[in-house]
């Protein structure tokens, strides 16, 4: 559940700490006051797109954050781990976003997230419908969905949905080769030449570091051999060589030696020098032998290399571009040779695959067929609480002709407010009251399946009177004993329902407006309720007392 919500400087909110608990909790409070605040704090923690307007008048930002307690949270754990976040059944999930002048930031558990993960998230988190949030419920994918929720058919969806992409991708590939017969003699010839230029060059995945080593060592032979030539005359000339020298001084060493034996110990650096520079004379005499100039080798490897630059300029920056090129070519050219062939293959593929596609499709057509006649008649049973006693709620599904991602049916809800009036689509219900309150059927005919923790209908019950505002307030308050909810509202019978009621009110300080909230029990719930009830005196107080105790 949400276990707290603080807001600074939004709107006309300086700052609130709202601490909540289970169950259904109402908010009321004045048209104006900043009950809408409320929702557009959870909005910006949902992912909700901001700007600068709301932030308070003279501040610089604003900030709210979010804590949900989740005991079992295993969609939300596998969302933040593929986002390398830690997160564990029973830790607090703290979500935060600051709006600047300049720009926005998001944080989950302190460490900064994008926007489009902390969305994909809220969908996780909070289910937030308001008079004009009724869209998922007026789409036939969203309604096929929660058929399918209700009849607990995850793997079969799931099972279903793998069948129907593996099928469709082979009929894809059947249909691009059967447009192949339109490919030209020219393009035929283009395919073939490109197969052939790329495996007549023999490229090898890992040659071209290696070429260009030799390319340019082989380019630049003749000054390595004139380095080399000049390095061995320093090291080893017959008259002024360093080794001729280091040889006199070590004759001198010797005589040294004869007349005093203690020198030698000083001077044993003179032998290892001189091993070390003979090893070194031994290593640029072989390295010269091997810098012999061969023109044709020369010649040789600059025509690899122009090669190698000329099929870069064609197919890609690198040998591995130019490998996957051929391939490509090479086997669009088999599709097309072969297309008969290949023809009668994928088509076997096909068959086999619809075949099991069409077994899928049947146990889960059959598992909706049979959860359909049963949460229609639940959904009309919470409509006749809401109000439409005479009222009529059917789910039709209909064969379709091809599959679909969904499956071998559509569905529609289809409902009749009026007795002897034909069924409608619920999206060709004009009265946002009567919309309101389906969806609230269905919510409540749904509740042991929505796993959303978080519930928050936003005055969902305008449009609608006494005895049908407070049927709405107790199947709010039935919802509440599974999830935890929040009802703005302005209808007293609905308030009166709430395990925990809060106001929002506006009031002036050293002339500035801003909104605060606020919890009401006893004397100060009934005074609400008084005022929500639009009268004063014994008989409004009365009716606000008889609303709490029923």
């Amino acid at each position: 559940m949400l276990t707290l919500l603080k807001i600074r400087n939004l709107a006309l909110v300086d700052e609130v700490t709202w601490e909540l608990d289970r169950g259904l909790i109402s908010v009321t409070g004045e048209t104006g006051a900043g009950k809408s605040v409320i929702v557009g704090a959870l909005k910006l923690v949902l992912g909700e797109r901001a700007d600068k307007s709301l932030i308070r008048t003279g501040e610089e930002s604003c900030t709210v954050e979010a804590v949900f307690s989740l005991s079992t949270a295993e969609e939300i754990q596998a969302i933040l781990a593929e986002n390398a976040l830690d997160f564990s059944p029973g830790d607090d999930l703290i979500i935060r976003r600051v709006i600047g002048q300049s720009n926005t930031r998001q944080f989950i558990n302190d460490s900064p997230v994008t926007l489009g993960l902390l969305k994909k998230l809220g969908e996780h988190l909070v289910d937030l419908h308001g008079p004009h949030d009724h869209q998922s419920l007026l789409s036939t994918d969203r309604q096929m969905a929660m058929l399918d929720a209700y009849a607990n058919a995850d793997l079969l969806v799931s099972q279903y949905r793998g069948q129907w992409q593996q099928w469709k991708q082979k009929v894809a590939e059947w249909e691009d080769l059967r447009n192949a017969d339109a490919v030209s003699t020219r393009e035929l010839d283009l395919l073939r030449h490109q197969v052939d230029e790329i495996n007549a060059a023999n490229f090898q995945p890992d040659e071209e570091t290696e070429l260009m080593n030799r390319y340019r060592r082989a380019n630049s032979a003749a000054r390595l051999l004139e380095n080399t030539t000049a390095a061995m005359a320093l090291l080893a000339g017959e008259e002024d060589g360093i080794l001729t020298r280091l040889g006199e001084m070590q004759r001198h060493i010797r005589d040294l030696e004869k007349l005093d034996p203690s020198i030698g110990e000083r001077c044993t650096g003179l032998e290892t020098a001189v091993v070390e520079l003979q090893e070194l004379e031994s290593t640029l005499a072989d390295y010269l032998d091997e810098l012999e100039i061969n023109p044709e080798e020369a010649a040789a490897l600059e025509d690899r290399v122009n090669q190698l630059e000329s099929l870069k300029r064609k197919y890609g920056g690198s040998i591995g571009n130019i490998l996957l090129a051929r391939d490509e070519a090479s086997n669009r050219l088999d599709n097309i040779e072969n297309r008969g062939e290949k023809l009668d293959l994928l088509q076997a593929q096909i068959t086999e695959l619809r075949s099991q596609l069409d077994a899928a499709a049947n146990k889960l057509s059959s598992t909706r067929r049979k959860a359909a006649p049963k949460l229609a008649k639940e959904i009309a049973a919470q409509l006749k609480d809401l109000g439409f006693k005479q009222s009529a709620f059917e789910i039709s599904l209909t064969a379709l002709k091809d599959p679909s991602s969904h499956g071998m049916e559509s569905t529609d809800f289809l409902f009749g407010p009026n007795p002897g009036e034909p069924l409608h689509p619920l999206r060709h219900v004009a009265s946002s009251g009567e919309i309101s309150r389906v969806m609230l059927a269905v919510k409540s005919a749904l509740a042991d399946q929505d796993a959303t923790p978080l519930m928050v209908f936003d005055e969902i019950d305008a449009n609608v009177g006494g005895e049908v505002a407070k049927a709405v307030g107790r199947k709010m308050a039935v919802l509440g004993a599974r999830h935890q909810v929040i009802a703005i509202t302005h209808f007293p019978q609905v308030a009166a329902t709430a395990a925990r009621h809060f106001v929002v009110e506006k009031e002036i300080s050293h002339g500035r407006t801003r909104s605060r909230l606020y919890p009401v029990t006893g004397e100060a719930r009934i005074h609400e309720l008084v005022r929500m009830l639009g009268g004063g005196g014994e008989s409004a107080r009365a009716m606000a007392k008889s609303l709490l105790e029923s």
